[in-house]
């Protein structure tokens, strides 16, 4: 199988989202599934130049080379006042059209605060994959009250969290192969 590449969706210092999606590298690891971590905590400043929907600075250029080559993408986003965070949006949004969603299989994680663990950045991620022709793969897991589901060292506490996790990665690699073969 071909690299899947994992999005950290926010580009806050220290944040759960990380956290988590250090998790998932290590349940991808554990299937013998390559992944690269693309964290937009690291995106360049230029790429938030205004001139970058003209023309992206070369240093954005890794980040978007990793999407394109990657066979499938998960993407962790946290909710952000009832949404998905700007920054995610915005790296969507600077990325290759059609060529970087296009027929690529594509996974959700969502983690928030509140009780509903990110279901509507989650489901406005799902339009807007749906609208660039991804296949969205439909079992999703949400982390509700995140603060009190991760320990210092950022370890999920929940066991039935850990494992709907596990098997979402384990359903997700089987789905991007089926598609890339």
């Amino acid at each position: 199988m071909r690299m899947i590449a994992i999005i950290s969706g926010t580009n806050r210092p220290g944040s759960n989202t990380r956290k988590v999606v250090a998790h998932l590298e290590s349940l991808y690891r554990e299937l013998k599934v390559v992944t690269q971590l693309v964290d937009l905590a690291h995106l360049p400043p230029a790429i938030f130049d205004p001139g970058s929907y003209a023309e992206k600075p070369a240093a954005f250029k890794p980040f978007a080379d990793t999407v394109l080559a990657a066979k499938g993408l998960v993407i962790v986003t946290p909710e952000y006042n009832g949404g998905v965070p700007g920054v995610l949006k915005y790296f969507i949004d600077m990325l290759k059209f059609p060529e970087s969603f296009e027929a690529k299989p594509v996974c959700f994680v969502g983690l928030s605060a509140g009780m509903w663990g990110a279901l509507r950045p989650v489901e406005q991620l799902q339009q807007i994959f749906g609208y660039r022709n991804a296949y969205l793969y439909p079992e999703r897991v949400f982390l509700p009250g995140i603060h009190g589901l991760l320990t210092e060292v950022g370890a999920i506490t929940d066991p039935k969290l850990v494992e709907r996790l596990a098997e979402q990665a384990k359903g997700f690699a089987g789905f991007v192969g089926k598609l890339s073969s």
